[in-house]
């Protein structure tokens, strides 16, 4: 499995199409992969969370990192999809509704 495919998985299991998709939250580890994701689930850029130009891979920091950039630009209902990979083979990815609205 790789991130394209657990993403898909996670978006199959809780029947969400790409246009329920507010959010893909995916680990910053290269452009290309977190390209390669979007692309699979046809997801538009604007869609794709993106902060690797500005800190680089910082390995298990990229998802909170993301949210915390991207926070203010989050709404109440959002759905994000979360999708990473790790050393020793490990990946995974999770449906998350975002919870609240940010002042």
């Amino acid at each position: 499995f790789n991130m394209a495919d657990v993403t898909e998985k996670v978006m199959k299991r809780n029947h969400l199409t790409n246009s329920d998709v507010s959010w893909l939250v995916a680990h910053q580890a290269n452009k290309r992969i977190i390209d390669a994701t979007a692309n699979r689930i046809n997801l538009e850029e604007e869609k794709v969370m993106m902060n690797i130009q500005k800190y680089g891979n910082t390995t298990s920091a990229t998802l909170p990192l993301l949210l915390n950039d991207y926070e203010s630009q989050l709404k109440k209902g959002d759905n994000l999809i979360f999708a990473a990979f790790g050393g020793g083979f490990t990946w995974g990815a999770i449906y998350f509704k975002w919870a609240y609205n940010n002042k």
